[in-house]
């Protein structure tokens, strides 16, 4: 595993620690590969979802040229 050295704000610091306190994760470092891999998946979603709303290049190869 490599570890990866990130500059934080005093106030993302305080909040890691709150949430560390709170017992959403055991540890600072746990946190933030949850919010990393959480952010992933959204990103995943959202590709998902935006690749829904391209049209569909189902049909007749010359219907399909004459709308590009």
């Amino acid at each position: 595993m490599t570890t990866l050295s990130v500059p934080l704000t005093d106030e993302m610091r305080a909040h890691i620690k709150m949430l560390v306190k709170q017992g959403l994760a055991p540890n600072e470092a746990a946190l933030a590969r949850e919010a990393l891999q959480r952010y992933v998946e959204e990103e995943a979603v959202q590709a998902v979802l935006r690749a829904q709303g391209e049209p569909s290049l189902c049909g007749d190869l010359d219907d399909l040229a004459s709308k590009l």
